[in-house]
């Protein structure tokens, strides 16, 4: 049978490798391969012959009956059809080698297109929504126009195809309650090879409350089962992209204007910039009353620049005092007409420029009667900023009912045009695209529709509608926060249909919108699933598990470990407006998905599930506005959290904070999975969120792993960007509960649960030596609480940048002692920033607005105005932040803002293993790091974690002294009288050798300890504990080693003791003293606990000796000295083993001294007044302070400049110093630095360089400068003086009255001429060459002001400069997907 429309000769298709013994008819998983079609049977060759064109029948399979009566019918008619069959085949003849010759045509076949194989027939089953319809062996369909119908199964062979058209004619919409293939079924809309070219729509209709529910399914799906076929393959497009230019609200750089007041009475004025369209100056002339006024118009006008736009209104009347000579002003300087005659109350309105002439002026004018002017007088014109956005200047007048109204308005026009930094030439007018929020609040994200644009390039488009919200489109700071763009519009859709509100059993208490959409689910044992560029809206179901737009359900492995030929994948998808997340990977291992959006959806959007799924690989995603939804308490938010508690046990009210409140764009349930080059841009809780579970959940439940998530190595984590979340970017923490509410635990079953901690093993063996987990590249800003909260071991983070975030990043340990086993945590490499030039835009719910930043202008801030903002943030340890720069932490009357900082409130240890090194602090660091203080946020800052913060500066590259520790100003168990106080970090600086001493308790609820250092009795340290509530409190301070201490309680003392020396490497040693009643008998033991089984090793007895004296020449034997007049037990704490890495404990296991005591006292044990001052010692130093370093670090801080989303392209950093005219007069230079190399210059002039645009290390060519005296020259230099592909860069200084170099900066990028003439400072990025890049840019400054400092990354070796090629540009991140997907 031909097709119809036929194409050439018949596809045929390979046997697919997996499933069930079904099979599609003529498919194979991902690709059609073209080959010869079995040759018909001999007794059938001359008997038959089919028509060209046949349509299906209605009944849409033919019964055995059927076609016994048809052929019966041919044999009848054999010899009458032998002549027609002989014709035709002739003709065929003919018309095939036409084609062969290339005679003919546009309708030749296309071999890998399903939809013309010739065994199809056309399909045209109607509008009918009570008919059920079974494709099915022998129905190969081909479905040519609207339907619509109740349910559709394809099985045992049956094949559906969408038909199509080449040149995109074809509009398809299929209506169905579901559609449901199996056992070889097959639904096909283009291929791989073949995509499909016209628009194709299938639309899931039904409510939740009507119709049949599918067992397994449900309602409202696609549904593919064992043995089903998929295939779906929309038209290429570039499916997500990144801001090339910044994307201002208003679409205009100073956003639009617009004024109306009533009686204003006289003339209006407003000054427009014409080349900005910035209101430069804003008056009102009271012309009816004075004549003073109008002669102060009159100068006004007078002194305005040629050049510039000017818009007035009359306000109430402004004729009775409006002179002769300021009338004849407005008619030379503006062109006016209609001001002559301007009478009593008469509205008027004009907009015109400076000496533009009447061409340039448009004016309006109507009279007063009756209180009315019976309309407005209304003048508009339209103009071109130099960036080339068209925008509109407006004036009004009016009386209205005797009330006088006049205003301006100053806004875009025929939309607003957007450059992107990929080739975006597939994006169409008429698409939907999405522009991601670059602010704290994921809500500044907008949708725009594209318009068409004739003049754009290939990276640019024009939208619709105009901006609400700032988009950044710039590196800076060195940090890439160029806003994600997604284009939303697919030419293949399917899409649910819904009701206009929420009704029923569909959580409506939290949602007034149905959520009630379709769904796709694919199970074990498909024969062949590909998606790609495939639009799906109004997708998921919120009130039930398992109904999600794209869902992978116990598929297990869907690669070439399950037997598939080509890798099951999503690519190019669009999922958008839907109701239960994006894509659900549950229970399948080795999915690709690529190039796929999830734009405003509901719950965790990219969703592994059940804590087995592995080898997944997320690459070039992009996830945003990721809201709450009800399914599951991570996906809820607190009101859904607190209200939602049927499945908790008994009147348990669920804590949001700690069981909810997790939503994540990424949710990543197993590390073994792949992500690369994703996008997390905008989440309620998290971007991406690796969880850890204990052990499989759901339906993977019982499953035997082997290994343990917690235990696994982490897959590829490369080149990801999180940014506009609430609580972080990147958490790397936590488990899900995995038991069913009980008395014993009432929480709900998979609420969030603080059970798991990451440390990652080879093999995911903890006896095999530790993996560190790599994340590298990672760029997290705008995050209100964390850019990245790091729990686990080890864990390395380098070549990553942190900006704007509350907290940059914080490292939490795999756990205090005794459950860490030496992990630690390090970030190289990297880049904070605390307030960088992106100052945000208030709205889309950011709360907050304060000053801040190196200017201390207005700005979005996180958390509130008070937060101490911090780059690094010290937790517990160890950790190690080494080659890091810092830049811009400058506090604020209103907040701290460090770049390094602790925990706040924190009841933790903390390691004096925590090290940094090679750090650098940018000019604008004034709090390099901060203790924290009693007040807001802090509290009282007394808890214990907060009380022994530390940190080593092993090369003095944060303290300026080499080797020193860094601790809090009031702890005296650290210092020495040459430590050095610094006051404003609330600090100390000290030499010497420190460790831990962990005290443990037994029975002995809300004991508190006190602890002295024996020189420093007046200075004691207060710990309230570590679970001070619990069974076993525990402290743990930090002590300088080769001292005395005593330990005190505020309390009967504790009958037994665990004291556990905590990083003492071998002979290191402290004395210590503990208070018991003067009664008191006492066993003690010491040991080596192995914490792996809790056994002890090498046990010894202490035994007593009669003075201290005695015991100091026997402090390596096992000896004690009770002295019963003090009340203190003296003990030496002598480390035996060697302490190999990061363990806290010796090689040999934790050494361990065990006090057991027996008194029958119930008094107090604080020997304080006893002790001291019998055991006081004089304060001493055995480590010499450092000499203060006098020379800047060498090789410190990230040798980075820039860290963007696209690290293979080269950036080239160009920065302009322009000072004011005070600031030259006072001597300070003028400066273009080009990759960290400062050009100054100090004599008035224009100062240029030109740098080779394909060269990388950048390669300057030229470097000129032109006087006062020769300026006239440059705009002719700037004509021929320029090779082609260079980098233009032009300064200023001086005040240049005449810069005439408009026409020349037009072939380097400026979309129209520029006024020049009178301004402060100058300064111009161009390109010489055929294309304009998107940095092209232009900045003047009024008169007597500079532009102060200017930051630019250019990036160099482009293709679209012209730039020869040099090779292959080696690729990170495909390098890594190529390696990912033949992992096996």
């Amino acid at each position: 049978m031909h097709a119809t429309n036929s194409r050439g000769r018949s596809p045929a298709f390979l046997q697919p490798q997996n499933g069930n013994g079904h099979r599609s008819s003529g498919y194979v998983p991902g690709k059609v391969v073209p080959l010869r079609p079995p040759p018909p049977p001999k007794s059938q060759a001359s008997a038959k012959c089919p028509p060209i064109r046949q349509e299906a029948r209605a009944s849409f399979a033919f019964s055995p009956e059927e076609q016994q009566a048809q052929g019966g019918t041919q044999k009848q008619k054999r010899h009458k059809n032998t002549f027609i069959c002989f014709a035709i085949t002739s003709f065929s003849f003919f018309v095939a080698l036409a084609v062969i010759l290339g005679i003919s045509s546009k309708y030749a076949p296309d071999e890998n297109c399903p939809d013309q194989n010739p065994r199809l027939r056309n399909w045209d089953p109607g509008q009918d929504s009570a008919k059920q319809v079974v494709i099915k062996q022998g129905d190969m369909f081909r479905l040519t126009s609207d339907a619509t119908v109740n349910s559709i199964v394809i099985q045992d062979g049956g094949l559906l195809v969408f038909g199509d058209h080449k040149d995109g004619s074809r509009n398809i919409t299929l209506r169905t309650r579901y559609i449901l293939i199996k056992d070889g079924g097959a639904l096909h809309i283009g291929a791989e090879k073949c995509r499909y070219a016209s628009k194709a729509t299938i639309a899931l209709y039904g409510k939740s409350d009507e119709g049949e529910s599918m067992p397994t399914f449900g309602k409202k799906f696609i549904g593919v089962e064992a043995g089903g076929t998929l295939e779906l393959h929309g038209a290429q497009k570039a499916s997500w992209t990144l801001l090339a230019r910044t994307l201002h609200a208003s679409g205009l750089t100073y956003g639009a204007y617009a004024f109306e007041k009533n009686f204003s009475r006289g003339l209006n004025v407003r000054v427009i910039d014409q080349d900005t369209a910035k209101i430069l100056e804003s008056e009102r002339f009271d012309t009816h009353e004075y004549h003073n006024e109008s002669r102060r118009l009159q100068e006004f006008l007078r002194v305005q620049d040629p050049g510039r736009i000017v818009a007035i209104a009359v306000g109430d009347s402004a004729a009775k005092s409006l002179l002769q000579g300021t009338i004849q002003m407005i008619q030379d300087r503006l062109g006016s007409k209609l001001i002559q005659g301007l009478g009593y109350r008469q509205a008027w309105a004009l907009v015109g420029v400076i000496n533009g002439g009447s061409t340039s002026c448009n004016e309006s004018v109507r009279n007063y009667e009756n209180h009315s002017s019976g309309g407005k007088a209304l003048a508009q014109r339209e103009f071109y900023t130099v960036d080339g956005q068209k925008f509109a200047v407006t004036a009004y007048s009016e009386w209205i009912e005797g009330v006088s109204l006049s205003g301006f308005r100053v806004e875009v026009v025929d939309g607003v045009k957007l450059h992107l930094l990929d080739d975006v030439s597939s994006w169409k007018p008429g698409d939907q695209i999405v522009v991601a929020s670059t602010d704290y609040s994921m809500y500044q994200a907008e949708e725009f529709t594209l318009l068409p644009c004739p003049e754009c390039s290939r990276f640019q488009v024009k939208v619709k509608e105009t901006p609400q919200f700032l988009h950044m489109g710039e590196i800076i700071d060195g940090v890439d926060m160029r806003a994600e763009v997604g284009i939303l519009t697919r030419n293949v859709v399917i899409q649910g249909e819904m009701e206009d509100s929420c009704y029923g059993e569909n959580q409506c208490q939290f949602f007034d919108y149905d959520t009630f959409g379709g769904h796709v689910t694919i199970r074990k044992n498909f024969t062949s699933v590909h998606l790609s560029y495939v639009e799906l809206k109004h997708m998921g179901q919120q009130q039930q598990l398992g109904r999600y737009p794209v869902h992978f359900h116990l598929c297990g492995d869907v690669d070439h470990r399950g037997g598939y030929r080509h890798r099951t994948s999503v690519d190019g998808l669009s999922i958008h407006h839907s109701f239960s997340r994006c894509i659900t990977v549950h229970g399948t291992d080795g999915l690709l998905i690529k190039d796929t959006i999830g734009f405003d959806t509901l719950g965790h959007c990219f969703f592994l599930e059940d804590g087995v799924e592995q080898r997944n690989i997320l690459f070039h995603n992009l996830g945003l506005l990721t809201k709450p939804g009800t399914l599951l308490p991570t996906d809820r938010n607190n009101s859904m959290c607190t209200t939602m508690r049927q499945k908790v046990f008994g009147n348990y009210i669920p804590v949001p904070a700690t069981d909810c409140m997790a939503v994540s764009t990424f949710w990543i349930a197993h590390p073994n999975n792949n992500l690369i080059n994703n996008a997390a841009a905008g989440s309620q809780d998290a971007g991406i969120w690796y969880l850890f579970h204990k052990e499989p959940t759901g339906e993977s439940s019982g499953l035997q792993l082997l290994t343990k998530p917690e235990l696994t190595p982490l897959g590829v984590f490369y080149n990801n960007r999180v940014h506009s979340s609430f609580k972080a970017g990147l958490f790397i923490d936590k488990g899900v509960k995995t038991t069913i509410a009980s008395a014993a635990d009432p929480r709900e079953y998979l609420c969030l649960d603080n059970n798991a901690r990451f440390r990652p093993h080879q093999d995911g063996d903890p006896e095999k030596p530790r993996v560190a987990a790599l994340i590298d590249r990672l760029i997290a800003f705008k995050n209100n609480d964390h850019g990245a909260w790091v729990r686990g071991g080890d864990i390395v983070v380098q070549n990553s940048a942190f900006a704007d975030n509350g907290i940059g990043l914080t490292f939490a340990s795999d756990g205090s002692f005794p459950s860490d086993e030496g992990s630690s945590q390090e970030v190289s490499e990297s880049l904070f920033v605390g307030e960088s030039r992106n100052y945000g835009f208030q709205g889309g719910q950011n709360k907050y607005v304060g000053m801040g930043g190196i200017d201390q202008k207005s700005r979005t801030l996180p958390r509130n105005r008070t937060f101490p903002i911090r780059g690094f943030q010290i937790y517990d340890g160890p950790i190690h932040l080494t080659r890091c720069t810092f830049k811009k932490y400058v506090p604020t009357p209103d907040r701290y803002t460090s770049a390094i900082g602790f925990l706040m409130k924190n009841p933790w240890q903390i390691t004096p293993r925590n090290n940094l090194s090679l750090v650098k602090f940018g000019p604008h660091v004034s709090l390099n790091v901060f203790f924290g203080k009693p007040g807001p946020w802090f509290e009282d800052c007394e808890l214990d974690g907060d009380k022994n913060s530390i940190f080593h500066d092993t090369d003095g590259s944060v303290t300026g002294y080499k080797d020193a520790y860094v601790g809090r100003i009031d702890n005296y168990l650290i210092r020495h009288p040459s430590c050095v106080n610094v006051t404003k970090w609330n600090a100390v600086i000290c030499s010497g050798s420190y460790a831990q001493v962990y005290v443990q308790t037994w029975s002995t609820q809300n004991l508190t300890m006190t602890i002295t250092r024996d020189e420093y009795p007046y200075y004691p340290m207060v710990l309230r504990g570590i679970n001070q509530k619990a069974a076993f409190p525990q402290y743990q301070p930090v002590i300088m080693l080769e001292k005395g201490y005593t330990i005190h309680w505020n309390g009967p003392a504790p009958k037994t003791v665990f004291l556990y020396l905590i990083n003492f490497n071998k002979n290191d040693w402290i004395r210590v003293g503990l208070c018991y009643p003067s009664n008191t008998i006492f066993q003690i033991t010491f040991g080596f606990l192995q914490r792996h089984n809790g056994s002890l090793s090498k046990m010894e007895d202490y035994e007593p000796v009669n003075s201290l004296e005695e015991l100091q020449r026997k402090q390596s034997e096992r000896k004690f000295y009770f002295d019963s007049g003090t009340g203190l037990l003296f003990l030496y704490l002598k480390a035996q083993g060697r302490r190999d890495g990061h363990s806290y404990c010796s090689s040999q296991g934790c050494e361990r001294v065990r006090i057991q005591a027996a008194t029958d006292s119930k008094e107090t044990s604080n020997c304080m007044a006893k002790a001291y001052p019998q055991y006081y010692r004089k304060p001493s130093a055995l480590k010499r302070m450092p000499a203060m370093l006098t020379k800047p670090c060498q090789g410190c801080g990230t040798r980075q400049v820039v860290f963007t989303s696209d690290p293979h392209k080269s950036y080239l950093p160009v920065q302009f110093q322009s000072p004011s005219k005070v600031e030259t007069q006072r001597g300070d230079p003028s400066v273009i630095s080009v990759n960290g190399t400062d050009f100054p210059f100090r004599s008035a002039g224009v100062f240029l360089l030109i740098v080779d645009a394909c060269s990388v290390p950048f390669r300057l060519t030229e470097k000129t400068f032109f006087s006062l005296a020769d300026v006239s020259l440059v705009g002719e230099y700037l004509k021929t003086g320029i090779p082609p592909r260079s980098v233009v860069l032009l300064s200023t200084r001086g005040e240049i009255k005449q810069l005439n170099i408009s026409d020349s900066l037009i072939p380097l990028g400026l979309a129209k001429p520029a006024h020049l003439s009178n301004k402060g400072s100058t300064i111009f990025l161009g390109f010489s060459g055929n294309s304009k890049p998107s940095w092209t840019k232009l900045f003047t400054s009024p008169a007597g002001q500079g532009l102060g400092l200017l930051e630019q990354f250019i990036p160099l070796q482009l293709e679209e400069y012209g730039c020869p090629r040099i090779g292959a540009v080696r690729r990170r991140d495909l390098e890594l997907l190529k390696q990912t997907s033949k992992a096996h």
